[in-house]
């Protein structure tokens, strides 16, 4: 492994951030075992004076070199994601979530292997929490290896996408992030299928990530059902899924998105997710 391997940590930030929850995220990329050779904040949109605080002080105290990317008004996390990926000096890129957690190692373990395999995208496992870190109440593990994930990627996302770590010139390669709210991420990764991608996922934990009645809540509705059915109609229109994978895809979320935020919240945590 290189100890002399640079590469970028993107993170996007909008009005509705927690700043408390923006410093742990920050702060957890500040104490990895393997350090980033830069920070990308991307700022979509106006903010709040507590979450500008909070950047003015990363950026002023940061031992990493911090780029903030203001953006006048709120282009939505694809938009906000596509022009990161420009501002970023470095080919290896790390995604990072505003309300998480990297484990400390998770650099080191990425780097590791993505350089062993040549992969182009991997990423790796989940512990989720409510409030407190280190009570653990799922867990989500994706497939492991190329050929499990290109299958698995047709159905249900083969990536947690606050975990993700990819090469640059192959996401340009795959025409960047697009806008598909909720969904950008997965229509990213099946482009970068398409283009040749070598995947991969640690088989480890990397993230420990909040949930809540936040992200159940985002996940019903018929606003996001029809999000959704769009987001799987273009990659339907691409031919990277089958018409038979669209529809039973697409039903099987109707049911999710539009049954009682309890019983989505059951289907999560224990039928979507394992208990160790």
């Amino acid at each position: 492994m290189s100890e002399k391997q640079q590469f970028s940590v993107l993170m996007s930030v909008y009005i509705k951030e927690n700043p408390i929850f923006l410093k742990y995220a920050i702060e957890s990329i500040q104490n990895q075992t393997m350090k980033p050779s830069e920070i990308i904040l991307v700022e979509d949109g106006p903010l709040t004076p507590e979450l500008y605080q909070v950047l003015d002080q990363v950026e002023a105290e940061s031992e990493i070199p911090v780029k903030r990317c203001p953006l006048e008004e709120n282009q939505g996390l694809g938009l906000a994601l596509r022009y990161g990926v420009l501002q970023c000096q470095y080919d290896i890129i790390a995604r990072m979530d505003t309300d998480d957690i990297a484990v400390a190692d998770r650099f080191e373990q990425q780097i590791h292997l993505m350089e062993q395999e040549n992969l182009d995208l991997l990423g790796g496992h989940i512990a989720e929490f409510i409030d407190n870190p280190k009570e653990v109440v799922s867990y989500r593990r994706v497939p492991t290896q190329h050929a499990d994930i290109v299958a698995y990627q047709r159905m249900r996302s083969a990536f947690n996408h606050m975990t993700v770590m990819f090469k640059k010139n192959m996401v340009l390669k795959a025409g960047n992030y697009e806008d598909g709210l909720y969904m950008e991420d997965d229509l990213l990764w099946l482009n970068m299928i398409a283009a040749g991608a070598r995947t991969g996922n640690v088989d480890q934990i990397l993230c420990r990530v909040r949930v809540g009645a936040g992200m159940f809540e985002r996940r019903g509705g018929l606003r996001y059902l029809n999000l959704y059915r769009q987001a799987r109609q273009r990659m339907l229109e691409r031919n990277q899924i089958s018409y038979i994978e669209y529809a039973k895809s697409v039903g099987v979320q109707a049911v999710v998105a539009l049954c009682p935020g309890f019983v989505r919240q059951f289907i999560f945590v224990k039928l979507l997710r394992k208990s160790k």
